[in-house]
C-alpha cells in the first residue's frame, strides 16, 4: 500500500533498510515519528548523525569508539595477553555483559565466506597477526559465530598461529544454554555439549 505522501514513503523506505525491520514495523515507526513533538524526532536525528560523525574504529582492536584508543584498550587492568577474537562490536558488548573476561579484544568486523567474496584481506586478520607478531599474546580465545564463516574463520586463525607455538589457542565452548531442555535441544549442540564437557 502506498501512501499520498512521498516524504511519508521515502521514510518507510529507508527504515525498512534497517537489518530486522519489514513494512509493517517500518510503517508503524514512521507514524510515531510523524506524532510525536519536532523536538523528540530532532533529538534521534542528531543522535544518528553524532554518531555518524564522532564514532569510529579503535584503531588497535576495531572496536567502536569516540576516542583513541578505546577505553577497553586503554584500561591498563586489563590483561593485554589475552585477546579475545570477535566478529562484530556487538559481539565485544555481549561478551563484556558478562564480566568474565578481563583480557582485550580484537574485531575482526566480519568472518571468512568465499562465497560472498569475503576473504582473509577484506577482515582484520592482517591486523591481528602483527599484534600477535608484536609480542606479548600469550592466549587468543577464538569467539566468532557457531556458524559456517565463524567455524571457517577460526579454523584460519588456528592454522595462522601454528608459526607462533608459544601463542595457545582456544576456542569458547558451545553447549546446551541454561534453562532449557535436552529433549529441545538439535543434535549438533548436544554432541559439542558432550564433547566440551568439564569436571565438576
Amino acid at each position: 500500500m502506498q501512501f499520498s505522501s512521498t516524504l511519508l514513503e521515502a521514510l518507510i523506505a529507508e527504515i525498512t533498510r534497517l537489518p530486522g525491520i519489514g513494512r509493517k514495523s517500518a510503517q508503524r515507526i514512521a507514524f510515531y515519528l510523524l506524532r510525536v513533538p519536532a523536538d523528540e524526532a530532532g533529538r534521534l536525528a542528531n543522535a544518528i548523525l553524532e554518531l555518524k560523525a564522532r564514532v569510529e574504529d579503535c584503531s588497535i582492536c576495531g572496536n567502536v569508539t569516540e576516542t583513541q584508543p578505546c577505553a577497553l584498550c586503554a584500561d591498563s587492568r586489563r590483561d593485554g595477553a589475552v585477546l579475545c577474537v570477535v566478529e562484530h562490536a556487538m559481539d565485544v558488548l555481549a561478551i563484556e555483559r558478562t564480566a568474565e573476561f578481563r583480557g582485550r579484544y580484537h574485531v575482526l568486523k566480519g568472518a571468512l565466506s568465499p562465497v560472498d567474496g569475503v576473504g582473509p584481506d577484506q577482515i582484520r586478520i592482517r591486523e591481528l597477526m602483527a599484534r600477535v607478531e608484536s609480542g606479548g599474546v600469550t592466549e587468543i580465545i577464538v569467539a566468532t559465530n557457531p556458524t559456517a564463516q565463524g567455524e571457517a574463520t577460526a579454523l584460519y586463525i588456528a592454522r595462522l598461529m601454528q608459526a607462533h607455538p608459544s601463542v595457545r589457542v582456544t576456542r569458547i565452548a558451545r553447549g546446551v544454554p541454561m534453562g532449557s531442555d535436552l529433549e529441545f535441544s538439535d543434535q549438533i549442540t548436544l554432541a559439542r555439549a558432550i564433547t566440551g564437557r568439564k569436571e565438576i
